[in-house]
Formats: structure tokens, C-alpha cells, sequence
């Protein structure tokens, strides 16, 4: 007895010890690890702890590359599997998010509204006051926050530019689905709200919470993210988790699960800025057309994604406790898309070879 107890102490040390370097081996993948927010060491899993078909790795790096990727990290229950850097970017290197950053200001929302500095369903005027708009006073004052969240403001989408003149009416508030950069009023509402720049009380309320770098800076159209690919990381294991880093909860989690549900009956395949898969039907950008089917059909169905121009990428599989990342130029330079193109299904084509 003396003997086993001492075997199952040292089984034990040795299997507690760590790698040295930037990252480290965890021997329990069961468990959901979190990096430190004030550092950037992660801990890794090898590939050949998961089972996955090895030989298909290097088809999948191929594809990257092939298709302009700049940087590719998989995190399984929050442990780095894979991460890759391509055509001179580094780990350090700074990226747009373009709309896949959207879900950004979702969040920091939610977390407005928690506090209780604003309510999603209250009119947006309440905050801005009237005349945000070009529309009648009578269609303006039906848009909530919450219209800007699910994209259905009703706001004439004939011109990406959010300035006023722009924003001119085309239908009720709630009756009409059309992807539109006048979700960035949604940044208003919350400074107003807050009484502080939007950037500060993002700063304090969720990126320095999760241990993002970055910053938002003004793009031609609107504002847009950016940051190193393992803050883009960061921000897609707090959503695999529900709003949840570590202990804290981030953002509300009913608030979150309304998020990434769907959000109106127009386009099932859309939540609050989040992109929804499984389900029956969906739509795309710059279009009424409602298509049949999953939005990715290789990919889960339970799966949901941030979107971004020119193939930006986060896409969050709870069934496999996963989070993908992709950054880097678009997929096909002759035909740039603005969210959802079909460079996502030939992605997850091949990331099913590696992990099924």
C-alpha cells in the first residue's frame, strides 16, 4: 500500500509540472482554461492529444495560404491547438477586425444595459435626442437599440456612410432585415449613456477585463477594431463561455444568449451582430434574397461567428468547446465580401478533416 501511495504521488507531481516558454502543457484538457490578462502566456494542447487526423494539417496550412491568410489560431476549451502566422505577420502584428468587430460593440451594449445605464429596447432618440436621422420624427423615434442590434433599423441602406443625410427611411422599424453600418449609432447611444467616450468605457468594461491589446480607430466608413490575433482569440473564448472570463461574468448571460439566437423572424441565421448558423434559411449582406439551408454547411450547426470584410474571422463551436480565428487579406482579392462568403464553407471543409 505504502508503494502505490507513493506511485500515485509521483504520477501526480510529474503530471502537474509546465513547459517552459510562451506557452505551456496542460495535461487536463476536460478543464476550460483562461490566459492571464496581464500577460500573454497560453497554455497549448498537441494536436496528437485530441485524436484529430494529423495528415490533414498540412492541407489545411496550404488552403491558409493559398487563400491570403495572415494568421489562423484553433483553441480547444481555451488551450491553443494551432496557431499559425503567415506572410510576415507575427503574433504581435496589428489587424482590422472590419465588421467581424461589430460584435464588439454588441457586447460592450449588453454590458451598458446590465448596469443599468441604458435599455435596448428603449428608443434610440432617448439617448441621442431627435434628429439623428433624416427620418419623420414618428418613424425615427420606433427605433430602439435593438433595432440597430438585429439590423433591422429600417433605414435606407443605400449608402454605407452614417452621417445623417444618409439615414433616410425606407421602412418601419422591426418589419424589413438589411445589413447596414448604421450600427455604429449603437457606440453613440452607449457614450451618451455612460457619459464618456465609447472607446474609454470599452476600454474599462471588456477589453481590459479579458486582457485585449488593440484599439478603434476611424475607418473610411466607420470604426473599426483592431488587434493582434490572440486578442481576437481572447474575445472568442469569452464568448464560448457565455460572457464568462474565469470567474467573472463579463457580460450577462442571458443578455449574451439572446446574442447569438436568433433575433427577429425576417433572417433566422442573425443574433445581435453575431452570424448564426443551423439554421432553415438565411440572408447576406447587400440583398433580400432568403437562401435555404445552414449559413456553413461544413461547419456545426451550433456554430456562430463574427463576420468581417475581407474574410475577418471568429467562429465559436460550443459542442467542441472551440474557437477558430482567421485574419489576414480577402479570401479571393477579385471578389471581396463583406461578411459571409463561400470561403467559410471551404475553410471548414478543411478543418473537419482535422478534426473529425
Amino acid at each position: 500500500m505504502k508503494y502505490l501511495l507513493l506511485l500515485t504521488a509521483a504520477i501526480t507531481f510529474f503530471s502537474c509540472q509546465k513547459g517552459d516558454g510562451d506557452s505551456t502543457v496542460d495535461p487536463v484538457p476536460e478543464t476550460m482554461y483562461f490566459p492571464s490578462i496581464t500577460d500573454n502566456t497560453w497554455q497549448t494542447k498537441p494536436v496528437s492529444g485530441l485524436g484529430w487526423n494529423e495528415s490533414a494539417i498540412q492541407p489545411l496550412k496550404d488552403f491558409l495560404v493559398q487563400k491570403n491568410t495572415r494568421s489562423f489560431i484553433i483553441l480547444v476549451n481555451g488551450r491553443i491547438v494551432m496557431e499559425e502566422y503567415f506572410n510576415g505577420h507575427t503574433p504581435t502584428t496589428t489587424w482590422q477586425w472590419n465588421s467581424a468587430g461589430k460584435t464588439l460593440a454588441a457586447t460592450t451594449t449588453g454590458i451598458a444595459q446590465q448596469e443599468g445605464l441604458l435599455s435596448i429596447n428603449n428608443s434610440v432618440s432617448q439617448y441621442l435626442g431627435t434628429g439623428w436621422t433624416k427620418e419623420p420624427l414618428a418613424k425615427e423615434n420606433l427605433i430602439t437599440s435593438r433595432h440597430l442590434l438585429t439590423m433591422t433599423s429600417g433605414i435606407k441602406d443605400s449608402s454605407d456612410l452614417v452621417i445623417t443625410a444618409n439615414l433616410t427611411y425606407m421602412a418601419d422599424a422591426g418589419t424589413r432585415w438589411s445589413y447596414h453600418n448604421v450600427f455604429q449609432k449603437l457606440m453613440d447611444v452607449v457614450a451618451a449613456a455612460s457619459g464618456q467616450s465609447f472607446e474609454t468605457y470599452f476600454n474599462a468594461k471588456l477589453k481590459n477585463r479579458i486582457g485585449m491589446d488593440g484599439f478603434w480607430n476611424n475607418g473610411v466608413i466607420y470604426k473599426i477594431y483592431n488587434s493582434n490575433t490572440r486578442s481576437m482569440a481572447r474575445f472568442g473564448l469569452l464568448a464560448l463561455n457565455k460572457g464568462k472570463w474565469n470567474n467573472e461574468q463579463i457580460i450577462n448571460e442571458t443578455y449574451f444568449n439572446e446574442s447569438v439566437s436568433t433575433s427577429q423572424n425576417i433572417n433566422p441565421g442573425y443574433g445581435y451582430l453575431w452570424w448564426l448558423n443551423g439554421k432553415t434559411t438565411f440572408m447576406v449582406p447587400s440583398g433580400q434574397t432568403v437562401f435555404p439551408g445552414m449559413l456553413v454547411p461544413n461547419a456545426p450547426a451550433d456554430m456562430f461567428a463574427a463576420m468581417g470584410a475581407s474574410d475577418q474571422r471568429i467562429y465559436v463551436v460550443p459542442s467542441k468547446n472551440m474557437v477558430v480565428i482567421r485574419m489576414g487579406d480577402a479570401s479571393d482579392p477579385a471578389n471581396p465580401s463583406f461578411a459571409v462568403s463561400g470561403f467559410d464553407n471551404s475553410l471548414w471543409q478543411k478543418i473537419k478533416a482535422v478534426t473529425n
